[in-house]
């Protein structure tokens, strides 16, 4: 036993030195932390269509190396996995990129937090998802589905 609690400490130790010296870990931890939660749509009455209806709340926690976004139901129970996005995207500054399902089809995502002062949990996220990723343009890359969410705790549900 105190064999294998020295390996471990020795392989945790060597893994936060080379997180530290790549730099890497800082900066995906720091911004996944800003998606990283439960999350609800900020509307008071939202509707949606079936497809959408999984979107209305979902959780976002990694899983692997990724990030992924569970459907919450109204009961809190984890549904299905909506979205994927790969942990190199968490990175970046401009939002996270990956692919999300809609129905039986898989569309492009896109997600974009932010810092607000006031808001419920200090911060709000936009979600968007269709066949583009121009969704600020009208054309055929217009989402299939936006919304803009608050923060509402924790994530609980994970991936499967």
């Amino acid at each position: 036993m105190i064999k294998s609690s020295h390996c471990v400490r020795r392989l945790s130790i060597l893994a936060g030195a080379l997180v530290a010296l790549t730099g890497a870990g800082q900066a995906a931890a720091g911004n996944a932390n800003v998606y990283a939660g439960r999350w609800t749509v900020s509307e008071d009455k939202p509707v949606f269509s079936r497809r959408g209806l999984d979107y209305k709340s979902f959780d976002i926690a990694q899983c692997g190396r990724d990030y992924c976004g569970v459907s919450v139901g109204r009961s809190g129970r984890c549904g299905p996995t909506l979205f994927r996005f790969k942990a190199k995207t968490v990175s970046r500054q401009r939002g996270l990129v990956g692919h999300g399902r809609w129905g039986d089809a898989v569309k492009n995502v896109e997600t974009y937090a932010w810092p607000e002062k006031g808001a419920r949990g200090g911060r709000g996220m936009n979600l968007n998802l269709g066949d583009g990723h121009d969704f600020g343009e009208r054309s055929g890359s217009m989402p299939k589905f936006s919304a803009e969410y608050s923060p509402v705790g924790a994530a609980r549900c994970i991936a499967r």
